[in-house]
């Protein structure tokens, strides 16, 4: 039977860079398809409509609240069947506007990390695990990507039902190994030398992301190791300007925001993450695809896809000694790296696309029943 679905995310890029083949297979069923979220400056393949929303990333930003009565009307005007949030701030501001609806949609959070865990501070822990507990009445179907997570939503109840999914799937297809002459001639573009070490970490620049700690720790490795930080954000200056300050202007690279990462992964010797907390990221699982060994700090997300010792190395989260030391162990051991890559490849297989898009129709197909 028809039904209509509405799609959410704070953001448009969101939707265009993880969810499209989910938009184009429920479009595909027969369903009708509606995407809403901010940012989006046209069509969103899959999508039948496009409802623009004022989301801020400030939690209390009154356009949050704003953006929620928008999708209440939204809700109330084209009866959804279903409901489908992802990132933390849309998932709280579209379940708070259903809430006390007499006919309300059924709804399906996917989590992409709680922006918790263990180590969180106990006011900030309380503020967010609340969030969720006020909104899991109407959270109909729980979807997680890494075990605290499940294990966390399990014990609180933060759905009604809660199911462990691998991720949205990542598309092999697309970083099929490059050839040396292409990977000698990238980095001859970029200024890389034959003999560097090159280490890549794909991700916006937040504190979240941590990229100070990797650009501390290249103050204590060889003039050989180089770092290239693609991506953009809030802290990417202070980020260059701590890179000048230690003296590290040529060995640490800021590409900017980077669309296609293929030639970054195949001219680099290892990845590298030194995240505060994950949900399933994307940056290692590409990484990974393309035979890196990855030096991930040892935060939920990284640790469910880093073997320590197998696919890769884990450090403590803000250590930039262990990373420095962590980093000097690979460069000095180029069959540990060959290992270490071998495995990472294979160890990758449960998350690609075609392993995680039917594990997550599956779940989207029954609340559609």
């Amino acid at each position: 039977m028809r039904k209509k679905v509405l799609v959410v995310a704070s953001v448009a890029s969101h939707i265009m860079n993880f969810h499209l083949p989910y938009l184009r297979a429920l479009h595909d069923q027969g369903h009708t398809v509606h995407a809403a979220c901010a940012g989006a400056d046209g069509p969103i393949p899959g999508a039948d409509r496009v409802i623009c929303l004022p989301f801020k990333k400030k939690m209390t930003a009154p356009a949050n609240f704003r953006a929620a009565a928008m999708l209440r009307r939204a809700v109330k005007t084209e009866r959804y069947d279903l409901v489908i949030v992802h990132t933390s701030l849309a998932a709280f501001f579209t379940r708070l506007a259903v809430m006390g609806m007499k006919r309300r949609p059924r709804v399906i959070n996917m989590v992409h990390g709680y922006l918790f865990d263990d180590e969180t501070g106990a006011l900030r822990r309380t503020v967010l695990l609340m969030a969720e507990r006020l909104t899991a009445g109407v959270t109909d179907l729980l979807l997680v990507m890494n075990r605290w997570d499940y294990d966390l939503a399990r014990r609180y109840k933060l759905g009604r039902r809660v199911a462990l999914v691998p991720g949205v799937g990542v598309d092999a297809s697309r970083f099929a190994a490059a050839d040396e002459a292409r990977r000698a001639a990238f980095r001859r573009e970029k200024g890389i030398g034959e003999d560097a070490f090159l280490l890549v970490y794909a991700a916006e620049f937040s504190g979240r992301k941590s990229q100070a700690v990797l650009i501390r720790a290249m103050a204590r490795l060889p003039e050989r190791v180089v770092l290239a930080l693609p991506g953009s954000g809030e802290l990417f200056g202070q980020c260059r300007a701590l890179a000048e300050e230690l003296r590290l202007g040529e060995r640490v690279l800021f590409p900017g925001q980077v669309a296609d990462m293929r030639d970054w992964y195949a001219a680099a010797d290892a990845a590298v993450s030194s995240s505060r907390s994950e949900g399933l990221p994307f940056n290692i699982m590409e990484a990974m695809c393309c035979g890196l060994p990855v030096i991930a700090s040892d935060v939920k997300g990284n640790n469910d896809l880093v073997k320590d010792g197998e696919t890769g190395l884990l450090c403590p989260y803000g250590d930039d000694a262990a990373f420095a030391a962590a980093v000097e162990r690979m460069l000095g051991d180029g069959p540990l790296r060959k290992r270490m890559g071998d495995r990472a490849r294979a160890a990758v297989e449960p998350y690609l696309l075609e392993q995680a898009f039917p594990q997550v129709m599956e779940q989207y197909d029954s609340q559609l029943i």
